[in-house]
């Protein structure tokens, strides 16, 4: 599985997660976008998916956000401000708010004035959301999830709301779709700049790729196929579907 399709047929590439973090070094590094750009992208982009899942009256029905302490969490806190900047009705779980630090612990500073709550991860139980959305351990996976994180796992994978995930659902392998552990079954993936290999697996839902701001340039130097021309011609989000499952062939 090294490809995905829009609904027009048009193929889009899948990367590994070590290709993109090298994508992501060299936009960072070299050529930009910085990071703190990438991160305001991918956070609207993800603000936007929720409030259209929600469906007219979004801004009245809760909407928990549960972030981790990386890149991955400061995205989904970066989509809490812009809920709660358009009204919504937002709570922001963070997994451990003191490990924050650099663009993340920017993005935490920023919502906390907003009208947006913060809610202790102790305090789940409380909690009733209409829609959940998963932005706690992106690309990075290392092993299974434990700790805090598989606390946070099953909590979203208990409660009836369905779940956005930020990139790659948590618990799931970027790169392989494996899950050596506790896992999240999304009703939808919002994936950056371009899909992940393992996103072909079942658990990831209806999948959405979000532009981040990455220009070509960094894709070539990068060494890895860029999007295709015209990917993002009809907006800033487009659905995608598997080659050879559910999407048509070239």
């Amino acid at each position: 599985m090294d490809s995905f399709h829009t609904e027009g047929g048009l193929r889009v590439p899948a990367v590994t997660a070590q290709q993109m973090r090298e994508v992501d070094r060299v936009a960072v590094e070299e050529i930009g976008p910085n990071l703190h750009q990438m991160m305001e992208n991918a956070g609207r982009s993800l603000a936007s998916v929720c409030m259209t899942m929600l469906g007219e009256r979004w801004a009245g029905r809760p909407v928990v956000v549960v972030a981790g302490t990386g890149g991955n969490g400061g995205g989904g806190i970066c989509a809490a401000r812009h809920l709660a900047n358009h009204g919504a009705d937002v709570t922001l779980v963070v997994s451990d708010s003191r490990r924050l630090t650099g663009v993340p612990a920017q993005q935490l500073a920023v919502y906390r004035a907003t009208n947006g709550r913060i809610a202790d991860p102790r305090d789940l139980s409380s909690l009733q959301p209409a829609l959940t959305v998963d932005a706690l351990l992106g690309y990075s996976l290392e092993g299974a999830p434990r700790g805090m994180a598989d606390d946070l796992i099953g909590w979203m994978s208990n409660v009836t709301a369905p779940v956005v995930a930020l990139d790659v659902p948590s618990g799931i392998d970027a790169s392989t779709g494996h899950t050596p552990g506790s896992h999240i079954r999304a009703t939808t993936t919002v994936t950056l700049a371009l899909p992940k290999t393992g996103l072909h697996v079942d658990a990831v839902g209806e999948l959405w790729v979000a532009d981040i701001g990455i220009p070509r340039g960094v894709f070539e130097r990068a060494g890895t196929e860029c999007p295709p021309a015209g990917l993002f011609s009809q907006g800033y989000t487009v659905r995608v579907t598997r080659t050879g499952k559910d999407a048509p062939h070239e």
